[in-house]
């Protein structure tokens, strides 16, 4: 049995059988990783406050059967609201560290359009993929293409699958988001 100790970001958690969670962790040197907590969606558990998503937390996780985790403990809390995290969850490949992006995900502020830069879609260079005008501001998540804000608004994708990438979000103007 293999034990595996880091700082993480809690980025989601999805109820798993009964009392079950399954966990998205950031962790500083083995990127995103899914891992079980069992039993934390009971009222006695003790990691359950630990593992809400934002949380910033010191984590030792084991093998067995899959990732799982054994300790957790809050260290404080990040400026990004749950849902982006989320988001970026949903973006992440598993296993995969970079620590430009940890510390863009534990610093006061955060920008979808440098997220997408460290990830290989930067925003920069790219123009809307239906009008091929420069610096497109939103970014379709499952199309994977830049589109600008009049193009992205005629498309009408449903909620969710866009991200707008103009301004970074800082923790007192988080209101929506950005998506």
């Amino acid at each position: 049995m293999r034990e595996y100790v880091d700082d993480a970001v809690v980025l989601s958690r999805e109820p798993q059988a009964d009392a079950d969670s399954r966990i998205a962790l950031y962790t500083k040197r083995y990127g995103k990783l899914m891992v079980r907590a069992k039993s934390a969606r009971k009222i006695t558990s003790k990691l359950s406050a630990h593992l809400e998503p934002g949380q910033l937390i010191g984590v030792r996780l084991v093998e067995k059967n899959g990732l799982q985790i054994v300790d957790a403990l809050k260290k404080s809390r990040v400026g990004i609201s749950p849902h982006t995290l989320g988001v970026l969850a949903g973006l992440l490949a598993e296993a995969e560290p970079d620590l430009s992006l940890w510390a863009l995900l534990i610093r006061e502020s955060f920008s979808w359009a440098e997220v997408l830069s460290i990830l290989g879609w930067d925003p920069r260079g790219a123009s809307c993929t239906r009008c091929e005008i420069a610096a497109p501001s939103h970014f379709a998540l499952r199309r994977q293409e830049f589109f600008c804000a009049p193009c992205a608004s005629a498309l009408k994708f449903p909620g969710g699958e866009v991200l707008c990438i103009d301004e970074p979000l800082t923790v007192s103007a988080k209101a929506g988001d950005g998506i």
